[in-house]
C-alpha cells in the first residue's frame, strides 16, 4: 500500500494519504472484518465505493498501527468514529485516493478531490453571494476547489447533519495558492465558530484540505 503522502501535524493529529492500487481482494485480505461490515462489503458489490470503502479502512489500520481489530462505524449523521479506540477520525476519497485524518484529543476533517474544470459551473451552489463578491475566485478553478475542500472538511469536522455550505459557513479573503490556509466562520447551534483550514494541491491535480478543532 503506497502511502504517497503523510504527515504528523502536532504530537495528536496526523494525516496520510494513500494511492489505491490494490484490487478489493487485496484489500480485504489486510483487514478483520466482523459480520455487520462484511454486509456493508456485499451491499457495495463489485464497485469503485467498495474499493473506497475498503481503501479507507486499510490506511486507517497502517496509521494507528495495530495488530488489534479496528471497530470503524458510521453515527446517526454518518460521521465515522471508532468503537475501540479513543480518537476522532475522518475519512475521504476521490478516484485514485484515500485519506485519513486522526485527532487523539480534537476533532478532525479532511476532504480530498480530484480537481475539474466543471466546479467553475456549480461555484453559486456552496459560495454564498458576499464570499463570490470579496473571494475574488470566480474562474480560477484550484482556488474554487480550496473553498470546496475547505468547507466539506469543516462539515465533517462538526459531523452534524443540517450544516449548510452556503448559509453557514462564511470564508474571508485569501491569498490563492499551491497550499496554504484559509479563515473560514461557521454558525453552529451553539454559536459562531472561526476556524483555520489548510489546503494543498497535489502534483497530479487533487486538492486536499483539513481541518482541527
Amino acid at each position: 500500500m503506497p502511502i504517497v503522502y503523510q504527515q504528523e501535524i502536532d504530537a495528536q493529529t496526523a494525516i496520510a494519504l494513500w494511492k489505491i492500487e490494490e484490487t478489493a481482494s487485496e484489500l480485504l485480505s489486510s483487514l478483520q472484518l466482523k459480520p455487520h461490515e462484511l454486509e456493508t462489503v456485499n451491499s457495495l458489490g463489485n464497485s469503485k465505493r467498495l474499493i473506497h470503502w475498503l481503501s479507507t479502512r486499510v490506511l486507517l489500520r497502517k496509521m494507528l498501527n495495530t495488530e488489534e481489530y479496528i471497530d470503524c462505524r458510521m453515527d446517526e449523521h454518518g460521521k465515522p468514529f471508532l468503537v475501540n479506540f479513543d480518537y476522532h477520525i475522518s475519512l475521504s476519497h476521490s478516484y485514485d485516493y484515500a485519506a485519513v485524518m486522526i485527532g487523539k484529543d480534537r476533532k478532525v476533517g479532511i476532504d480530498i478531490e480530484l480537481i475539474k474544470q466543471k466546479i467553475v459551473l456549480i461555484r453559486k451552489k456552496f459560495l454564498n453571494e458576499h464570499e463570490l463578491m470579496h473571494l475574488q475566485v470566480d474562474t480560477d478553478v484550484d482556488a474554487l476547489y480550496a473553498c470546496w475542500c475547505a468547507k466539506e472538511a469543516v462539515y465533517k469536522w462538526n459531523g452534524i447533519k443540517g450544516l449548510e455550505f452556503r448559509k453557514d459557513m462564511h470564508i474571508s479573503p485569501f491569498e490563492a495558492a499551491d497550499s496554504g490556509k484559509l479563515d473560514i466562520a461557521v454558525d453552529l447551534q451553539q454559536g459562531r465558530r472561526e476556524l483555520e483550514v489548510s489546503y494543498f494541491k497535489t502534483a497530479d491535480g487533487y486538492m486536499l484540505g483539513y481541518v482541527i478543532g
